[in-house]
């Protein structure tokens, strides 16, 4: 797939098949997500595929209404970022597992899966927190949905380009 066709392609689904993402594809996509810019190679993301007790765990953290969400999807991973307390190194590592959380979309897309890029309250808890093993030094950045599509999803409008640039003398 041309990286123009992911991009443009790319779609956020809510509804998935029932199959898992299997362990090999998944570790393919993770792998190439280490591959995300980041400033003096501190790779600062983590990711944690959830298994079905911590399923369990994170749905009871979240409550009733918001665990079922948390259903959506067959795959579901959390990303986040591992913290040394420089402020500027920090922010620099929060972006680069942001991009890192994008590639984990665009690989997934690139093979014939679908995501979902969501930023649930439940995961900054401390009992969502613990569901998941998130460490007092770790940013939650993402919990990732991914699985096989049921439908088709087409691209919405977006703002020209030249609405959002501009060039500098």
């Amino acid at each position: 797939m041309e990286v123009e066709q992911a991009i443009r392609g790319r779609r956020t689904h809510k509804a998935y098949g029932s199959e898992r993402v299997d362990r090999e594809t998944l570790g393919e996509i993770l792998d190439l997500a280490r591959w995300a810019p980041n400033h003096h190679l501190t790779n600062p993301w983590r990711f944690r595929v959830i298994g079905p007790v911590a399923l369990e765990r994170l749905k009871r953290a979240a409550g009733p209404e918001a665990a079922a969400k948390l259903d959506r999807a067959p795959t579901l991973v959390v990303c986040s970022c591992v913290l040394g307390g420089d402020e500027i190194q920090d922010e620099e590592d929060l972006h680069a597992t942001a991009i890192a959380a994008y590639i984990v979309l665009l690989a997934a897309h690139a093979r014939g899966l679908v995501g979902y890029w969501r930023t649930p309250g439940v995961l900054r808890t401390e009992e969502g927190r613990a569901a998941v093993g998130l460490g007092p030094d770790e940013r939650f950045v993402a919990l990732i949905h991914l699985g096989h599509p049921v439908q088709e999803r087409t691209a919405p409008e977006r703002e020209p380009a030249e609405n959002v640039t501009q060039y500098l003398d």
